[in-house]
């Protein structure tokens, strides 16, 4: 039997787009993935999503958004994908040996913060410890905080908070930034930054939240603590799309390509991508919302033009 729509992956991508697609009566099947729930799962006091004035836990929100898309009956099985074909139709999808057949496919898989992999740093996560300026710079109203990086990326979140912090350390590996030169120099300019060169962080401190970081100086070895009130990884993301390798066209660091148009469409007719998947810039749960919305309306339109 092959289905209307098969969506691979969850996150607010993949449950706005099963809610919209169901409610269109394309009865989709959702394969969420063992780790369900992007990226939200991970944080704890979610403040920007519309609807929630007094702010909504990561997972409860992800929740809310799971039991919406059932209501409107749409199949969710806590799988991994762990293969495709997109070459002809129907798509072909496989979790383990098992095939299933779709006439569309949305893809939500999302990507993922890339992390130091310190000690500490998976307990603390949440706790003090973020990837993500946007989402939570707003808690660190006049703190001290910590951004380990050194590309755009790292100076665009180090900019950023210092819309709240009271001062933002930028803590790099080598003696120079491999970011843009417009970039650095915004940030080497900005009273609140500070820059502490030829630096790794070696533990990030703290039992129930960030209390410090323990560094390391590469040219001496000398060690030393430093108190902090948050620590924000900028090292960049790897959206999560080595399944599509060779099905799908994308671009040099593996985000999926959309075709341009306006649409959420692949480089495959009748392959969309919704998400984080395809979105290297905003990254928010709620334009990942918004690109599921849009994935499953031009999934209805393109099967109804078949």
């Amino acid at each position: 039997m092959s289905e209307n729509l098969i969506i691979i992956g969850s996150g607010p991508a993949g449950l706005t787009a099963a809610i919209y697609a169901a409610r269109a009566n394309l009865k989709p099947l959702l394969f969420e993935g063992s780790q369900a729930g992007g990226q939200l799962m991970l944080t704890t006091d979610v403040e920007n999503y519309p609807g929630f004035p007094d702010g909504i836990l990561g997972p409860d929100l992800m929740d809310q958004m799971r039991k919406q898309a059932e209501r409107f009956e749409t199949r969710i099985e806590t799988v991994d994908v762990t293969r495709v074909d997109f070459s002809s139709r129907p798509f072909r999808v496989w979790v383990g040996t098992d095939e299933h057949h779709a006439e569309a496919v949305i893809i939500s898989t999302g990507a993922s913060a890339r992390w130091l992999d310190l000690p500490g740093e998976e307990r603390l996560r949440g706790r003090g410890v973020s990837a993500c300026a946007t989402c939570d710079g707003f808690f660190f109203r006049e703190r001290q905080i910590v951004v380990v990086g050194g590309g755009d990326s790292a100076m665009e979140e180090a900019m950023f908070l210092t819309k709240f912090a009271s001062k933002v350390t930028i803590i790099h590996r080598r003696d120079e930034f491999r970011a843009s030169a417009i970039m650095a120099k915004r940030a080497l300019d900005h009273p609140k930054i500070e820059v502490v060169w030829n630096t790794v962080v070696e533990e990030m401190l703290g039992e129930d939240e960030l209390t410090g970081i323990r560094i390391r100086n590469l040219e001496t070895g000398a060690t030393a603590e430093m108190k902090t009130d948050g620590l924000f990884v900028a090292i960049g993301h790897t959206p999560n799309t080595e399944l599509f390798q060779g099905q799908l066209e994308m671009d040099e660091v593996g985000y999926l390509t959309l075709r341009g148009d306006g649409s959420t469409g692949t480089s495959v007719d009748g392959v969309f991508a919704a998400g984080d998947v395809a979105d290297a810039i905003y990254r928010q749960a709620v334009t990942a919302a918004g690109t599921g919305c849009q994935a499953a309306i031009d999934v209805e339109r393109w099967l109804h033009q078949e």
